[in-house]
């Protein structure tokens, strides 16, 4: 899979997992996009063909980042004080997810080494 780590999420062990794991892996910081407001970063994800991998709760937002519009969201929910644990656990629990599944379209949710898939909302006409 072709995947975009969020800058609170870029770090080297990260983004080592994933690609040894066999994922395309591009970092916010290896590309420069630091400080990028998210309404650019999700668009430049879709133009790229690439999943966002974030702990940014604000992309869980449905109405404003619905998932048919994008490659994949996937956010990282950890404890405050996280361990080392807690992140392998978050990372292997995402690569077997991404085996098993498509993201497309679609928000995901990884927690406690649980996913949770949310649909895109549809919007109904007001005609």
């Amino acid at each position: 899979m072709n995947i975009k780590l969020d800058e609170n999420l870029g770090s080297l062990r990260v983004a080592t997992w994933l690609r040894l794991a066999g994922h395309d892996v591009a970092t916010v910081r290896e590309q420069g996009l630091t400080s990028t407001p998210d309404e650019e970063l999700i668009v430049i994800c879709h133009q790229e063909g690439r999943i966002l991998v974030t702990s940014d709760r604000g992309f869980g937002n449905r109405l404003k980042y619905n998932p048919s519009d994008y490659s994949g969201i996937i956010i990282l929910r950890l404890p405050g004080r996280s361990k080392f644990a807690d992140w392998r656990e978050a990372i292997e629990t995402l690569i077997a997810g991404l085996e098993a599944a498509d993201v497309a379209g679609k928000l995901w949710i990884i927690s406690n080494g649980n996913i949770q898939e949310y649909q895109p909302i549809e919007l109904k006409d007001k005609n």
